[in-house]
């Protein structure tokens, strides 16, 4: 299929060929909960920690006498019971990823492809270079596309003075082709390609 090509100015330039395979196919709504939650699941810093009970300081002697005191036996002052004591059952430190087959994923980011250009938020852009790092012309130039919230995906380099500018503007974000996943493309918008992100996808994608 065929899609428009624009520039930064909002002028016409032309048009790029995408690949049914990865911009055409039926939304799956499954497949993409399973990728977001894989990736979101991955990125989580699995650091919470708490004190068990062999970590805890306290005193081992038996709280009271075994009988007559008219309370429970106690042994030591470290259980969980107590207040200071360790807790049961808690936090450990560990790595909350789990596995998530390549095609699944490889699916996922198609069907996300696939999802904003069947619903008209797939842009395509000439290029995303700019002269000089003004956030202030890049904003007047997204108010001209239309674009309040979006996702650009660049080359495999991002222009730098388009990641200056654009670092300061909220609900715009720009990756370079490698970064470009399921999660950042749902949670905005706009997708914005350009042409060199676009073969750099279907490279990746073939």
């Amino acid at each position: 299929m065929k899609a428009q090509v624009i520039t930064l100015d909002a002028k016409k330039a032309g048009d790029i060929d995408l690949d049914d395979g990865i911009f055409g196919l039926p939304e799956r709504g499954d497949i993409l909960q399973r990728v977001v939650v894989w990736q979101l699941a991955k990125r989580r810093a699995g650091t919470h920690k708490v004190q068990s009970r062999g970590e805890v300081t306290g005193t081992t002697k038996r709280i009271g006498n075994q009988k007559g005191g008219g309370t429970a036996r106690h042994g030591a002052g470290k259980v969980s019971q107590f207040r200071g004591g360790a807790r049961a059952f808690g936090p450990v430190v560990r790595s909350h990823a789990g596995g998530l087959p390549k095609k699944i994923r490889a699916l996922g980011l198609k069907t996300a492809l696939s999802s904003k250009l069947a619903s008209g938020n797939l842009v395509v852009l000439d290029n995303a270079d700019l002269k000089d790092a003004k956030t202030k012309d890049l904003i007047a130039k997204l108010d001209k596309l239309g674009f309040s919230n979006a996702l650009f995906v660049d080359g495999a380099e991002v222009n730098e003075n388009f990641k200056l500018a654009i670092s300061n503007i909220p609900h715009v974000d720009v990756l370079p082709t490698q970064g470009a996943n399921v999660y950042d493309i749902l949670r905005r918008e706009k997708l914005v390609l350009t042409k060199a992100a676009v073969e750099g996808l279907m490279e990746r994608l073939k």
